[in-house]
């Protein structure tokens, strides 16, 4: 149960702007062999996506202060992120799992009002899939499921 906690609060941190790395111990915990690959995927991916909620709703609540001096982005960065998001629409979600890039994703998701539900989906297809992803080469490389 250590394992899968410890793998989930990895998960959630790392989709955060706090720097954290879920890969390596997804990788770790898989050859270990002690712990239900399913689990391990579900557990990580629900963390990641949970982590990325917490991103969106700073997104949502971040415009109230959009004229503060100490706000990070003036108004044209914000225009050209709106048309970017808008150019490549809520499908760019899918690349939420990018470092820097995802979690960039995310809030502008929530400053742009993105739903909660579309948000929720795409971020677990595009998550979800980096997980099974990096499931998968680790078991190709590892077959045996020990290193």
């Amino acid at each position: 149960m250590i394992g899968y906690l410890g793998l989930f609060s990895a998960a959630f941190i790392a989709a955060t702007f706090l720097p954290m790395q879920s890969e390596a111990l997804l990788v770790a915990l898989m050859l270990n062999d002690q712990h239900s690959l399913m689990v391990l995927l579900t557990v990580a991916t629900a963390g990641n996506v949970l982590g990325s909620v917490v991103n969106w709703v700073l997104g949502r609540a971040a415009l109230q202060f959009k004229q503060k001096r100490w706000f990070p982005a003036n108004d044209a960065q914000l225009d050209r992120a709106e048309i970017w998001y808008r150019r490549y629409g809520r499908w760019s979600l899918l690349a939420s799992w990018l470092p820097i890039v995802g979690d960039a994703l995310t809030i502008m998701a929530g400053v742009l009002r993105e739903p909660l539900w579309s948000f929720v989906a795409i971020v677990t297809i595009g998550k979800g899939a980096r997980y099974v992803a990096l499931a998968m080469i680790t078991l190709a490389w590892f077959p045996s499921g020990q290193a």
